[in-house]
């Protein structure tokens, strides 16, 4: 079999005709295709689309201020440890770009599923795990912006049948705490008492750790699981502190780091019990399964971050399919329409309610083309007159 050589990276901008302002990062996508051999490798990344297309693409400043593009275009791949191998150059060329491992998340992601197609193995294997074990879905959504509209939503997650459910965002740590029990209250009746439920407060109180050891009480009262990004990714001290002082709910973070180092320092300095990353944010597959092997020395619990497509919830899973230990996975079930429409395969829940890692070649979901092109946003950027971005042509 010939090496893959990278000619054609095709990114593609999609949007909501408007975007709202609140916590749903299903609103906007950017999609990547990778082509050859007659087979189209596909990648998502977790970004600001604009932002990324300007990395991908932006003249050189210096000699590690370099575009994306400059790194992959021309390259050969024939094996997982090529893709270590670009990224790493990325990784150097980019380093003064903060973009870049966002960018080239989906270039990742869409190269080993491209490598899976060739090899008619899923991605999994390709990692090295022979079985991809069950894991237990959680259904991820937002506060509603009533307790009693929270209840509704926790009943609502209990009656599909989801064992686990997860709240986040919305008006959560931004007023009184009695406020904050209501909301749990709620969420704890509308679930059940059997069913595990955990609280995203979205980096809402950024490193003030009196205001988070507030929320304690009710967290342990209602049995929360885990309170996931109490502070923003890097205030290390605070999450240790935190940590310390949370025996009964453990802490969770780790969506925002962008290379290992970051979720590394999250495990080894700010103590939390629940390490959570996106693919399409870190790197690609390649970094977070680095992750979720160095989590596993150190017995926390590698988690997925996710709240888009069912491609991107495929890229997650890959990472930690063959870890039995690690047994939750974050599922989107408030995805926009654009984020829905795209799922032109699914990774379904069994009829025992779990979610397996796909064992078609790949990944196994192929975005739905037709809402490619319907959500496709239109975009040229030129630089001195000269044309060095336009939406690609579809198929």
């Amino acid at each position: 079999m010939s090496l893959v050589k990278i000619e054609h990276v095709d990114f593609f901008y999609l949007a909501m005709p408007d975007i709202l302002d609140i916590a749903d990062g299903s609103q906007d996508t950017l999609l990547v295709r990778i082509q050859a051999d007659g087979l189209s490798g596909w990648g998502e990344c977790e970004t600001s689309p604009l932002v990324s297309l300007a990395n991908w693409v932006t003249p050189m400043s210096h000699s590690i201020c370099q575009s994306v593009r400059s790194s992959v275009i021309g390259q050969e791949i024939d094996h997982p440890d090529d893709i270590r191998h670009l990224g790493q150059l990325v990784d150097r060329r980019g380093l003064d770009i903060a973009q870049t491992a966002h960018t080239f998340s989906g270039i990742e992601i869409a190269l080993w599923d491209l490598l899976g197609k060739r090899a008619r193995l899923p991605v999994y294997r390709l990692l090295g795990f022979d079985h991809a074990y069950a894991k237990t879905p959680y259904a991820s959504q937002l506060f509603g912006e009533t307790p009693e509209a929270t209840y509704e939503k926790a009943r609502q997650s209990r009656d599909q049948g989801f064992r686990a459910v997860k709240f986040g965002w919305g008006n959560y740590g931004t007023g009184a705490p009695e406020a904050d029990d209501e909301h749990l209250s709620a969420a704890r009746r509308g679930l059940g008492n059997d069913g595990l439920l955990m609280v995203d407060a979205g980096t809402v109180w950024g490193s003030n750790v009196d205001q988070a050891k507030l929320r304690l009480p009710s967290l342990t009262e209602h049995r929360v699981f885990w309170l996931e990004e109490p502070f923003v990714g890097d205030a290390l001290a605070a999450y240790q502190e935190l940590a310390a002082a949370s025996p009964d709910v453990k802490i969770a973070g780790g969506e925002g780091a962008f290379n290992f180092h970051m979720a590394k320092h999250l495990i080894d300095y700010g103590k939390i019990g629940f390490i959570q990353i996106d693919t399409g944010r870190i790197g690609g597959i390649g970094p977070a399964k680095a992750v979720a092997d160095y989590a596993l020395e150190h017995e926390v619990t590698f988690v997925n971050h996710t709240f888009t497509t069912h491609l991107a919830l495929s890229a997650s899973l890959a990472p930690f399919a063959g870890i039995e230990a690690c047994h939750l996975c974050e599922f989107p079930v408030e995805a926009s329409r654009l984020a829905v429409k795209l799922n032109n395969h699914e990774l379904a829940r069994h009829e025992d309610g779990m979610v397996r890692a796909s064992e078609e070649p790949g990944l196994g979901v192929e975005p739905n083309l037709e809402a490619i092109q319907e959500y496709l946003v239109d975009v040229e950027i030129k630089v001195s007159g000269k044309t060095i971005y336009s939406t690609p042509k579809l198929p």
